[in-house]
């Protein structure tokens, strides 16, 4: 990762790509994005293509809502795409993002996966499910969120860390439907079950079920797919069971990716052309193929590799509900010292 005068400078170096004739051109977009080049510039051309709108993208992992902060109502940037709904829930806290009202994006996407103002809008959602060892883990010991503080997974688990932000969301979830002090026990049992210290992306825990590190994980089901589709990674897909929690009460724990306009938006007009194209059909079946995310609109299918997987009931509590607990939940982590 850049170190933080490093970030800035390739900011804004980057920004630099946004000219004055781009800001005044009428027939162009800019979008800053911590989504990856390779899973939105397929989009974003096919877009071009459909209404000769072009599309110019500074992409980071880190620092866009903290420029957009700092250019305020005078960013170049039309749009924020984002991987997480803490990204869309920091933006929206910092006053970068301006409510967008559209009967096309309402009709496109669900009412719990955006903000009840418009600030922001899932464009796909992704499952936070549990890994389970084929070999160690028979099938139906373990069905929700809560059985993970049962002890007889001690010593049986792992994760990242508590505080990345997918956790966070997970956490908040926890908050959200339990209140927060059974989310703490909740959180201090996980703790307990825990085989290794809090490491490593959600990747590295299927692997640690392959070494018999531990039995069961937690991770998003998107990464599913690509262990599967790479060939040094296959074998870790295949030494596990994808499980969807609670299925047998309020669902499985969805996050999402999505999408904000920014406050300055200098092209409002074709921005919302670009958030409509990304909430349609083409572009939904897009996502679903490229990264293994399950759509947002209800009639376009998840890829085939997903379907196979099987079908399951999502958690429709509004994901800004759950958003609200995110300060709950990091808290939450540090008071178990979860990370420890």
């Amino acid at each position: 990762m850049l170190k933080p005068s490093l970030l800035a400078t390739s900011l804004l170096a980057a920004s630099s790509l946004f000219s004055t004739s781009y800001v005044l051109a009428q027939d162009e977009v800019n979008v800053y994005s911590y989504r990856q080049a390779f899973l939105v510039e397929p989009l974003f051309a096919e877009f071009t293509k459909q209404t000769g709108v072009k599309v110019n993208v500074v992409f980071a992992k880190a620092g866009l809502i903290e420029r957009l902060e700092q250019e305020g109502k005078h960013t170049p940037a039309d749009l924020l795409l984002t991987t997480d709904i803490g990204h869309l829930e920091e933006a929206m806290e910092k006053g970068v993002l301006q409510p967008v009202q559209d009967e096309v994006l309402e009709e496109h996407i669900p009412a719990h996966l955006r903000d009840p103002e418009g600030r922001w809008f899932a464009l796909t959602t992704r499952a936070r499910v549990i890994y389970a060892s084929k070999e160690r883990v028979p099938e139906g010991e373990v069905q929700s969120y809560e059985d993970l503080a049962d002890p007889k997974w001690q010593g049986r688990i792992c994760t990242r860390k508590g505080d990345h932000p997918y956790n966070i969301a997970l956490i908040a979830s926890m908050i959200a439907h339990h209140g927060e002090e059974d989310a703490k026990a909740w959180l201090s049992a996980l703790k307990s079950n825990l085989a290794q210290k809090p490491q490593g992306n959600d990747r590295a825990q299927v692997k640690a079920i392959k070494e018999g590190v531990c039995d069961l994980a937690i991770g998003n089901s998107y990464y599913y797919g690509k262990m599967l589709e790479n060939p040094e990674q296959q074998a870790w897909a295949q030494a596990v069971n994808l499980v969807y929690p609670n299925q047998q009460d309020r669902g499985t724990h969805m996050n999402i990716s999505g999408v904000g306009m920014t406050l300055g938006a200098p092209h409002k007009e074709a921005a919302l052309q670009l958030m409509r194209f990304l909430s349609d059909t083409k572009a939904q079946g897009m996502y679903a193929e490229v990264n293994y995310e399950t759509p947002v609109k209800a009639d376009v299918p998840a890829s085939e590799l997903v379907a196979s997987w099987g079908e399951f009931k999502a958690d429709t509590l509004p994901l800004h509900e759950i958003a609200a607990q995110r300060k709950a939940a990091a808290q939450l982590v540090n008071k178990v010292e979860f990370n420890h």
